[in-house]
């Protein structure tokens, strides 16, 4: 039997936000699973095969824009959600060249590489849907992530503009802004049942896929309600 749900192809699927984003869209939609560590992307099939899902696994670097160019162009993909991402949190003058660098590549250059090899098939379809994982650094800097909320920064930037660039082609464009998320992103020892859920990240996400045709929802904002208060 043909499986006729729609596709979503998601980066940084293997764990944290994009895993949970995969489990939450898997009862509805073919899952494309982006990542670099097989045995975790393995472990995410397993899940949603078992749960009656579908997903392929992609074992890639998005960093890498011939391999990405190679993997993906010519997919037929409804939604790409750009999530992989990586931070590290340290003074400006600590940073190291190579540190800057994976940052801009994962959190920035990558979401170039694969939306501009899948973009020209939903502008030719006539629909489809980008969707960005940002964050709310991309709105107001803070101390000790320089380029961290700078490619943040980037991302608001890029989206808004493309956004307004494909949207009379039926192709909407979203950008997702969490606050503080509780994932292995950050290894801090201290409390963290305070912030948001990956799952709650996930859920705004299938929002923005369940709205109809006619809407465009090109932003949300999402924080945790009730933060540690500062001292």
């Amino acid at each position: 039997m043909t499986d006729v749900r729609p596709t979503a192809l998601i980066t940084g699927a293997s764990r944290g936000i994009g895993r949970a984003i995969a489990l939450r869209l898997a009862p509805r939609w073919r899952i494309v699973a982006v990542a670099r560590t097989t045995s975790e992307l393995e472990s995410l099939a397993g899940e949603i095969d078992g749960r009656g899902g579908s997903c392929e696994t992609l074992r890639l670097d998005v960093t890498d824009g011939k391999a990405v160019r190679t993997a993906l162009e010519g997919r037929t993909v409804d939604v790409v959600v750009n999530n992989a991402g990586v931070g590290i949190m340290k003074p400006f003058v600590e940073l190291e060249p190579e540190e800057w660098k994976l940052m801009v590549d994962v959190n920035f250059n990558s979401i170039y590489h694969v939306t501009h090899a899948l973009l020209p098939g939903m502008l030719q379809r006539g629909r489809g849907h980008v969707v960005i994982i940002g964050s709310i650094s991309g709105k107001s800097g803070f101390l000790n992530g320089a380029c961290y909320s700078a490619t943040k920064f980037a991302v608001v930037g890029f989206a808004e503009s493309l956004m307004l660039e494909v949207r009379d082609a039926g192709v909407k464009v979203s950008v997702v802004m969490p606050g503080s998320v509780a994932t292995t992103f950050n290894r801090s020892a201290r409390d963290q049942s305070w912030k948001l859920m990956a799952e709650d990240v996930a859920a705004s996400v299938e929002f923005l896929l369940d709205t109809p045709p006619r809407m465009l929802v090109d932003r949300i904002e999402m924080r945790p309600l009730k933060p540690p208060k500062k001292t």
